[in-house]
């Protein structure tokens, strides 16, 4: 990994302030007055030595008040220029402090060669085997990445258009952890329009960053994947005004590398690079999609899963969490146990949850 500049802005030392400034300015003004007049001011800390100076004088050397009104006074035009000049002259102390950790870039998580894309793309299919389109997909922009040299991964903006319950999220939340750029899982259906990805901007009832921003703020990665859930069924939300704040118009710019490059935070108001952030849209029904959402993506259909697929995800999930080979053959034969005829196919979820009972029913105490 490597830090990559993420915010538009030069943001100031959290130290600095008005009166760290004109500390220093009336430190430096009383040295140069010992120099001139031969006084030693080396056996003082600049602390104390500034607070003996506050008092008017030190070892003889005059430091009235006018020249520290005109200290403090240089003080504000110097520190209101560097707020200026920094970009985040708007925001309070609170904020910037905030955004302080931003100052130094964010990593970004890559893909080292063609072989480390290979791994990682087998491991993906090994566990998931059903989501092939899926994995493909990613295999090749792991070996694009890699092959042109990309400072971090960027999964072009993809549809995963298909039945719910075969693991799509599962699949996404994997393929972050395997290149170690982590994940967000936004539910269109429980968001208010685009606030959740873009924020409320002040002014608002709830302000706050989106949770994107908030993301790469608390892990500072700047290339986690996003993935936004049931993404047809996101609601419109309008103002008292009429102006409308729909998740797909609110997605138009940041699926676009150039926009997504300059993006501005409606809360923050400060401009930050959201380029490398990867989309996956998911979905079950593409109709009421808009047109341009469609456009700027890749749409893939994924298949419903089959139950050897799910049978082999139990043994292995089963294992990995510890059961007990007579919980696993239960979950087996169970599931081998459906005929193609039964009305209520077992999908992955099913799985996830027979499993999550059986390591309850292991672990439970035992009565004496």
């Amino acid at each position: 990994m490597q830090n990559h500049p993420f915010i538009r802005a030069r943001l100031p030392d959290p130290d600095l302030s008005t009166r760290n400034i004109a500390k220093h300015l009336v430190l430096r003004l009383l040295r140069l007055r010992a120099a001139r007049a031969g006084v030693d001011l080396s056996r003082h800390e600049d602390e104390s030595l500034y607070d003996i100076a506050c008092m008017g004088a030190v070892e003889g050397i005059s430091m009235p008040q006018k020249d520290h009104r005109r200290a403090n006074r240089r003080a504000s035009r110097l520190y209101d220029r560097v707020l200026r000049e920094s970009g985040v002259g708007h925001l309070d102390k609170h904020d910037r402090e905030r955004l302080s950790p931003l100052g130094d870039g964010v990593s970004l998580a890559r893909i080292s060669d063609e072989h480390h894309a290979d791994v990682l793309a087998a491991t993906l299919h090994d566990e998931m085997p059903w989501m092939a389109p899926a994995t493909e997909y990613a295999w090749n922009a792991m070996r694009r990445s890699a092959r042109e040299g990309h400072p971090g991964f960027r999964l072009p903006p993809v549809i995963f258009d298909g039945p719910p319950g075969i693991g799509k999220t599962h699949w996404a939340r994997r393929l972050g952890e395997l290149i170690g750029a982590g994940s967000l899982v936004i539910d269109a259906t429980s968001e208010g329009g685009s606030f959740a990805v873009v924020g409320v901007q002040r002014g608002w009832s709830g302000a706050r960053p989106g949770r994107v921003f908030e993301l790469v703020l608390e892990r500072l990665s700047g290339n986690p994947l996003v993935v936004v859930d049931e993404v047809e069924k996101a609601g419109n939300v309008r103002s008292s005004g009429g102006q409308s704040f729909a998740l797909a118009q609110a997605l138009l710019p940041l699926l676009e590398p150039v926009t997504a490059a300059d993006w501005s935070c409606p809360y923050f108001r400060v401009r930050c690079d959201m380029s490398w952030i990867s989309w996956i849209l998911l979905s079950s029904d593409l109709a009421p999609l808009p047109e341009q959402l469609i456009s700027r993506c890749t749409v893939l259909r994924l298949q419903d899963v089959e139950l050897p697929h799910l049978i082999v995800l139990a043994e292995r999930q089963g294992r990995a969490r510890g059961l007990s080979e007579v919980s696993i053959s239960a979950i087996v034969d169970a599931l081998a146990a459906v005929t193609p005829q039964a009305e209520a196919r077992p999908s992955l979820r099913t799985v996830l949850r027979m499993l999550q009972r059986a390591l309850d029913m292991e672990n439970r105490p035992v009565v004496m």
